[in-house]
């Protein structure tokens, strides 16, 4: 939501506390005011006025309370120039200005983003301007898409809510369990757009925003055990974040990182919220994918790690979640359990299905140098570098190929 520029680390955190507040009180409009598009335009107006007001004059005491009473004037003032809106105008004037709304009321606007009648990227798009709150040239800039493109998807987003009376509420029942998976998803694929941009000043930290994310399903979504999973796995991935990145700012691969950098605070977390989640007999994948990240956890150095626990893992994941992702990921298990060769030749029947995925591309190359097949491994990784943009991975292919070429 917040379109004026934000430039220096002050400046980012500045804007994450605006952006997060301005989540609970877009969400609290539009439930009260049954527009989904005037409350987000009265809030945006609310953010430009907060983020020049308060860098001028400093954070006020209550900012949700100054942030919903700004949004509550200029919905006021949206409605009046509307020919229909003046009954509810004088609806919304005549309420006493209040403190932010609670924070359950966010959850219905994720639900309402992550509707299964939006088109997928819609959905990630809408959640994350609407819910977490980035601009749209930020979620562009995060997922290489042109900012009219993304623009675009969040239009027809907003218009699908509104035209299909997508209601504003959290399912129950058997319909919670269907549409929690997509909510899940959306959190889950918002920390993968940050899992590999380094830390910079001015842009949002979508892991972390991805983690709020998580959080707060949990706080209210308590009794379901795979918001406890997603949840888990992120605070396990996030806890190896300071050494993913060397001091040049370039990827480290799992196995060469230093684990005495890794934060065991949120690992720690994240097995009680495992054991929390295995207490109610509901498996699924999240709460297996965070299984299989705590083994990496769990070993104090690469070589100590339980590759046959992890096929094991697996194997039960396949249960829930066949995706040729899913089954190139347990070919780097088997290589570590039966070794390259019949790993390859999991790989290669996958070809068909991922043949646009960097990642079985860089996955077949390490496979192919094992085996010694050196040449073979150099096309590979030049094919995975012709389909990657990531910067971080890019680097990282470009080594590996001149280690080759050498």
């Amino acid at each position: 939501m917040i379109d004026s520029p934000i430039d220096g680390p002050s400046d980012t955190a500045l804007a994450q506390l605006v952006r997060r507040e301005a989540g609970l009180i877009a969400a609290s409009l539009s439930r009260r005011l049954g527009d989904f598009d005037l409350a987000e335009e009265a809030v945006q107006d609310a953010i430009v006025t907060a983020l020049r007001v308060w860098r001028r004059d400093g954070v006020p005491p209550n900012p949700g309370g100054w942030l919903t009473v700004a949004a509550r004037r200029n919905a006021i003032d949206r409605l009046r120039r509307r020919a229909s809106g003046e009954r509810a105008a004088q609806t919304l004037a005549a309420e006493s200005p209040e403190d932010p709304p609670p924070a359950d009321v966010r959850l219905p606007m994720l639900f309402a983003c992550c509707h299964p009648s939006l088109a997928p990227e819609a959905r990630l798009a809408l959640t994350l301007r609407a819910v977490v709150g980035l601009t749209t040239p930020q979620i562009a800039r995060a997922f290489l898409v042109p900012e009219a493109t993304l623009a675009q998807r969040i239009v027809r987003a907003k218009r699908k809510i509104v035209q299909a009376g997508i209601p504003l509420r959290v399912p129950e029942g058997a319909e919670l369990a269907e549409r929690l998976d997509d909510v899940l998803t959306v959190t889950y694929l918002t920390y993968n757009a940050g899992y590999l941009a380094p830390a910079n000043a001015g842009e949002p930290d979508l892991a972390a925003d991805a983690v709020w994310l998580a959080e707060l399903l949990v706080a209210q979504l308590p009794a379901e055990p795979e918001a406890m999973g997603l949840l888990a796995l992120l605070l396990l991935l996030q806890s190896r974040a300071q050494a993913r990145f060397d001091a040049a700012g370039g990827l480290v691969p799992l196995a060469e990182q230093d684990r005495s950098a890794w934060d065991r605070g949120p690992a720690l977390a994240a097995d009680r919220l495992l054991m929390g989640a295995a207490s109610r007999h509901r498996p699924g994948r999240y709460q297996l994918q965070a299984a299989l990240a705590a083994c990496h956890a769990q070993a104090r150095t690469a070589d100590e790690t339980d590759w046959l626990q992890i096929l094991t893992l697996y194997d039960m994941l396949l249960r829930f979640d066949r995706s040729p992702v899913v089954l190139l990921n347990r070919a780097i298990a088997l290589a570590e359990v039966s070794g390259p060769a019949r790993a390859l030749a999991e790989v290669e029947r996958l070809a068909d299905r991922l043949r646009d995925y960097h990642l079985l591309h860089a996955t077949r190359a390490q496979l192919l140098a094992s085996l010694g097949r050196e040449k073979d491994a150099r096309e590979a990784n030049l094919r995975a570098l012709s389909l990657t943009a990531n910067p971080a991975e890019r680097e990282l292919l470009r080594a590996r190929i001149g280690r080759v070429s050498a």
